[in-house]
This record gives C-alpha cells, sequence and structure tokens, in this order.
C-alpha cells in the first residue's frame, strides 16, 4: 500500500481552532486540518508553512508538535504531523478549500472530519 506523508496546522485563536472543508477529491466536503504533503527535502515544519501559505494565503507560527496520526485509507497509508499553530497574521484566503470554521471546544464534532483528523479531536480538546 502507498504511503502519503503529509502535515496538518491545528490553528488556534483564543478558545477556537481553524478547520477548512475541502472542495475537491475523493473526500470533496469533509472537514479537515489544513495542510499537505511534505516534499522531498523538506523536514515536516518547513512543509507546514508552505503549504498554509499555499492553502490559505497567510503566515503561521509553529508553536508545537501535537502527534503522528498514521492511518489506513481505502487505497493508501497516511502518515500525518499534526502542529499546533498560530497566526502571524490574520487576513486569510481559502485558495483550496470551499468553507471554513473557527470552531469552540464543544463545537468541535459539530463538522464531518476526515477519519484521520478526527483522531486528534480528544488531543486538541485537552490543550
Amino acid at each position: 500500500m502507498k504511503t502519503i506523508e503529509v502535515v496538518a496546522a491545528i490553528i488556534r485563536k483564543e478558545d477556537k481552532i481553524f478547520a477548512t472543508q475541502r472542495g475537491y477529491g475523493d473526500f470533496k466536503d469533509w472537514w479537515e486540518f489544513p495542510g499537505g504533503k511534505v516534499e522531498a527535502g523538506e523536514t515536516p515544519e518547513e512543509a507546514l508553512v508552505r503549504e498554509i501559505k499555499e492553502e490559505l494565503s497567510t503566515e503561521i507560527s509553529i508553536d508545537k508538535f501535537l502527534y503522528t496520526v498514521e492511518y489506513d485509507y481505502p487505497n493508501f497509508h497516511l502518515t500525518m504531523h499534526c502542529y499546533i499553530c498560530s497566526l502571524l497574521s490574520e487576513a486569510m484566503h481559502l485558495n483550496e478549500h470551499e468553507a471554513a470554521r473557527w470552531l469552540k471546544k464543544e463545537d468541535i464534532h459539530t463538522v464531518n472530519w476526515l477519519p484521520a483528523d478526527e483522531i486528534l479531536l480528544p488531543m486538541i480538546s485537552e490543550e
């Protein structure tokens, strides 16, 4: 089975986290933490800064590593390195996603998360 290595940003602002809704692919309309594939020669942190700039046209600060999710989707194995992040700029633009929301802890289960992202929810609630 093919393995895909990606990074994800759990962007926090006050008591909320940022969630994005996929606008493409097999999991269109599912919710996820923004991020993307690690390219050859990149560290996960470098990939995350680049991906957020590409997807959201904004800059982030990587505050700390949270967890690496290992998850088997039907057609591939996902290795997803997840980081708690902060925005360095309030300005954001959705370049790839169809929607986004700032979710409070009590609202975190109100969206249809991708299975690998859903694994993170208990850890985020403890943060």
